[in-house]
């Protein structure tokens, strides 16, 4: 566990967790998608691996780098077409093959009995995340849900932020953001806010050079993280 030590930080009051790659491994469920989309265009299927590093910036990012990678790319009309037919496909691979990261279900239980307000913040679309969160019982856990689809602006830009932090009624310097990419460093800068990464999530850059306040192995960290956070108000 790394931690930043030029930023002055203050308690938090509340926790914004990003979802695919940070509290559930949702990239066998997204491959499995992307694969009937490319079959249905007599494409070759991709690997896990190779879509995880595509996942990031929505679907409508993620059906265009996977026709490139499959080596036709779309644009314009025809990538549009695709990301009509994506929706209903994306929509029957939700939570089938997905499951939590380590220690999801103890650290939200732990914060909630603490009092701590939480709430998800992704660019995944509002109803699959609502979904996704309702099939693990983990709403209950949560003030705000909002989904990439609910802003203008995709993270890295703040707007998912800012929304869950007007649902939950805190200030961004009483909130911190957990994450796993660059997407969410950009976004909690831009909101104001201090950002934790996890390792083991989905970024093709490592963690440490994101530039991140601190860095957990795990979510199993997070309440020392916090401590540690708070001992460098």
């Amino acid at each position: 566990m790394n931690v930043g030590a030029s930023r002055q930080f203050r308690p938090q009051r509340a926790i914004l967790f990003d979802l695919d790659g940070t509290l559930i491994d949702s990239a066998p469920d997204i491959t499995a998608a992307v694969n009937e989309l490319l079959a249905g265009r007599d494409l070759a299927p991709l690997r896990v691996d190779q879509v995880k590093a595509m996942i990031g910036g929505g679907v409508t990012k993620l059906v265009e780098r996977a026709f490139a990678a499959s080596g036709s790319p779309l644009s314009g009309s025809a990538l549009e077409e695709a990301n009509r037919d994506m929706a209903p496909i994306y929509r029957r691979h939700l939570t089938g093959l997905t499951r939590l990261m380590p220690g999801v279900r103890e650290v939200l239980t732990h914060f909630h009995l603490n009092g701590t307000a939480m709430g998800v913040v992704t660019n995944k679309p509002q109803l699959a995340t609502r979904e996704i969160l309702l099939h693990f019982h983990l709403t209950e856990y949560l003030g705000a849900i909002v989904g990439g689809d609910a802003v203008t602006q995709l993270k890295p830009a703040p707007d998912t932020l800012l929304l869950a932090l007007d649902q939950l009624g805190v200030e961004p310097t009483d909130t911190l953001m957990v994450g796993d990419s660059s997407s969410d460093v950009g976004a909690a800068r831009a909101a104001g806010m201090p950002v934790i990464l996890l390792r083991g999530g989905y970024t093709q850059v490592p963690v440490e050079e994101i530039g991140a306040d601190l860095v957990c192995d795990s979510l199993l960290d997070l309440p020392s993280a916090m401590q540690k956070l708070g001992a460098a108000a």
